[in-house]
């Protein structure tokens, strides 16, 4: 029997994009023969994801778990939405995320990381289900929060199973008070955020070149009026109040209850748990954003369909 390397293994997965220990099983089958390695893995249905890797993945489902003081979100993407209803994706998604908890954040170290019940890491895990489902997938993004003391809390915005969907949030509130009214709270502003997505806990936190082109924008709409400079500057400084009341997590009008402030409702919640509370941080993810969809030739797809493609 031949002696099946290292090097031999990692060309036939660069090859094919099959899933490491298939390709150690297509190289053992076949005797070293790489292209008939290839072959193997092509009537196996293992072959796939190299072909599949250039398409648009911009649909999947966005991942999330929460534990005490720590949580994450991830986003893996596929090419259509169906695949975010099977369940094999959906519990790849979810292991992928509970993983996550420790990858602090890091994609890479997440990706490289070894996969739940397997002898391979998160990244070929995801080849494999590639192979598998016949579509093109990625893991995009994760972040991860963690407190000291408190909770960090989430919520999934229509959720299509338990912490999977397309809208997921986390918040890191840290506080000594009672850890089940944090977590209820905490969930609470978790959907706020998923509802109006601010950009900043605070003012301060806001990035600064945002900040100042929001102001040239809203000097240049004051100097439209013709009032002189200074009464332009206090125009201007109000304006910009209502733009944080718009974009700061804090400054924003409460959707819980439509009435009070974000910070107004920390200083309540913090009468109920018995302490302190301070937002440390929020992540929200929404699937797909910022990537840019191919438009779609349902007739080109129909013919490649129609001819093996």
């Amino acid at each position: 029997m031949a002696t099946i390397s290292a090097a031999l293994v990692k060309e036939l997965r660069d090859k094919t994009g099959a899933g490491m220990m298939d390709c150690k099983a297509a190289l053992s089958e076949t005797g070293g023969d790489m292209e008939a390695a290839v072959d193997w893995l092509r009537t196996k249905g293992l072959a796939k994801a190299a072909k599949k890797a250039g398409r648009v993945a911009a649909e999947g489902l966005v991942g999330l778990a929460a534990e005490g003081t720590k949580g994450a979100l991830v986003e893996v993407n596929s090419e259509t939405d169906f695949v975010a209803r099977n369940e094999d994706f959906q519990a790849m998604v979810s292991d992928i995320a509970g993983l996550a908890l420790e990858a602090g954040g890091d994609l890479d170290k997440l990706a490289a990381g070894t996969y739940t019940g397997k002898d391979i890491s998160v990244a070929d895990q995801i080849k494999e289900m590639v192979g598998k489902i016949g579509e093109n997938m990625n893991l995009r993004r994760t972040a991860g929060l963690a407190v000291g003391k408190g909770v960090v809390a989430g919520y999934m915005h229509n959720a299509a199973a338990p912490g999977l969907g397309k809208i997921g949030v986390i918040v890191a509130l840290e506080s000594e008070g009672d850890a089940d009214k944090l977590a209820a709270f905490g969930k609470q502003v978790a959907m706020h955020v998923a509802a109006t997505s601010p950009l900043a806990v605070t003012p301060d936190e806001l990035d600064k070149s945002v900040v100042e082109r929001e102001r040239a924008v809203l000097i240049e709409q004051a100097r439209d009026s013709g009032k002189p400079e200074n009464i332009i500057e206090k125009m201007v400084e109000g304006r910009l109040r209502k733009y944080y009341e718009e974009v700061v997590l804090l400054s924003q009008t409460f959707v819980i209850d439509g009435e009070n402030t974000v910070e107004k409702a920390v200083k309540a919640a913090e009468a109920d748990v018995g302490a302190p509370i301070e937002i440390a941080g929020f992540e929200r993810f929404a699937l797909g954003e910022g990537i840019e969809k191919e438009e779609e030739d349902f007739a080109a797809e129909v013919a490649a369909a129609a001819s093996g493609g």
